[in-house]
């Protein structure tokens, strides 16, 4: 038998996104500029350990990012 508790623990882009921006927001940084750096970068130090956002966000592919955050901007 397969487990599916191990899906369903996995965290959409859009909770990965509001975590990283949270805990970013949290230790006083600009969030948007932070994450902004990481997407076009690709670099993690732009992102905080705290909250373990930096593990966090390594999840998803750059380009889902840019992909996740095209789509939301549009529906608007």
């Amino acid at each position: 038998m397969f487990n599916n508790s191990e899906k369903s623990d996995q965290k959409t882009t859009e909770d990965i996104l509001k975590t990283v921006y949270d805990a970013l927001d949290e230790k006083g940084y600009n969030a948007i500029d932070q994450m902004v750096g990481y997407i076009l970068s690709g670099d993690p130090s732009y992102i905080t350990g705290h909250n373990n956002a930096r593990n966090i966000i390594r999840h998803i592919e750059r380009d889902d990012l840019v992909e996740e955050l095209l789509r939301a901007f549009l529906k608007k």
